[in-house]
């Protein structure tokens, strides 16, 4: 099984996900979700196999979940499944899926959990903030 990243170019920890899969020696096959959204099955086993409830896999900032009363805790996960696939850019990012298991990378230097070879080295993010210093200690 490959690495597989469901990734928005646009979105800091989305590329700094991919960046530290890069830097492990794996090219990941990319999804780009918001213009091949999975479909509703797919979507369905990410955030299960990522052991999150369909409400945790939601994103709120900058997107439609307020205008769609989204927070609405009576809202069946049927209907924030429809949500996700109608407006993808609800899902929450970026999911990584590993033969060692599947995670929603928020922050990002969770991917290193779920990674073969998680010594990477040196690793910065594009902030500045330091995931694993210079002799290869993740930081705290």
């Amino acid at each position: 099984m490959r690495v597989v990243i469901f990734h928005n170019p646009d979105c800091g920890t989305s590329r700094n996900t991919l960046a530290m899969i890069r830097q492990s020696g794996v090219e990941p096959r990319i999804v780009e979700y918001l213009k091949t959204p999975p479909d509703r099955a797919e979507l369905q086993q990410l955030i299960g196999d990522a052991g999150l409830t369909v409400r945790q896999a939601l994103r709120q900032k900058d997107t439609p979940f307020e205008a769609l009363g989204l927070a609405d805790p009576s809202k069946t996960d049927a209907q924030l499944l429809d949500a996700i696939q109608a407006h993808p850019i609800l899902l929450n990012r970026p999911f990584v899926v590993t033969p060692k298991g599947t995670r929603l990378c928020r922050p990002s230097e969770q991917v290193l959990d779920i990674l073969d070879n998680s010594a990477l080295g040196g690793f910065t993010k594009e902030d500045g903030e330091v995931v694993i210093d210079a002799s290869g200690q993740r930081s705290a």
